[in-house]
């Protein structure tokens, strides 16, 4: 996870050559316990950003103890998500830790910032956040569902996005032909890198913004001339 990145947030997931045709028909059922400890992890998770919040407004700094537990329960959610059905990258069990695992095949990091600005942190959450957040909304199916719930109060009718959809696709490749797509795979990880990037921004993490591009793929894409926008008075320098 030392690379060099574009973003000071990290995402890798290695898809296992070996797949079983059947196992993600009950991952649902598999990926319960982790369920429920990340239903509390991402209480505190935004309970604790809420102190972030104000640390940040009054000494421009993010408690580190808070910064690195935070930081687990992305790493924690996207291990699940890999393993299940935003990726369906493996079919390794995710482990219970919030700690960085060098040997599981998905990993996540975020670059702990020096400082960062006062002003931003009033606005990037949301404001700022906002081209993302409609995005994004696609993506997971939250925009299909917040649409359907304001015009006749179903909610469900859409609620898998443009995720859900591939994961679907290649779930039924995956069970009827024993393969998985390689180009729905670094589809779908260009999305999910989409998703996380913006929730570390969204949970201030970052005063870079979120570049409006997919970066698809398995592994983070080296620095290039189309550099994330700096918005901090403080920013990571990139190359």
């Amino acid at each position: 996870m030392a690379q060099p990145a574009s973003y000071p947030l990290v995402l890798d997931g290695g898809r296992s050559p070996h797949l079983s045709r059947w196992l993600w028909l009950v991952k649902w059922l598999l990926i319960i316990p982790h369920i429920i400890v990340l239903f509390f992890l991402w209480i505190a998770f935004l309970v604790l950003s809420v102190v972030a919040f104000f640390a940040i407004l009054f000494t421009g700094r993010y408690p580190r103890s808070i910064f690195d537990f935070n930081v687990g329960v992305l790493r924690w959610t996207w291990r699940v998500s890999f393993y299940s059905y935003s990726a369906l990258g493996t079919d390794d069990y995710p482990p219970f830790t919030l700690a960085d695992d060098p040997g599981y095949p998905a990993r996540l990091s975020v670059d702990y910032p020096e400082s960062l600005s006062r002003g931003l942190v009033l606005v990037k959450w949301w404001l700022l956040a906002l081209p993302h957040y409609l995005i994004i909304g696609v993506f997971t199916g939250a925009a299909f569902g917040g649409y359907n719930q304001v015009r006749d109060g179903n909610a469900w009718a859409y609620g898998s996005g443009l995720i859900g959809l591939l994961v679907c696709i290649a779930g039924l490749v995956l069970l009827f032909a024993g393969r998985y797509p390689r180009g729905v795979f670094d589809l779908l990880m260009g999305m999910n890198r989409w998703v996380f990037r913006v929730t570390a921004s969204a949970a201030l993490m970052t005063d870079q913004y979120p570049p409006l591009r997919l970066d698809m793929g398995g592994s983070e894409p080296p620095p290039t001339a189309d550099s994330p926008i700096l918005i901090g008075p403080n920013p990571l320098p990139t190359t």
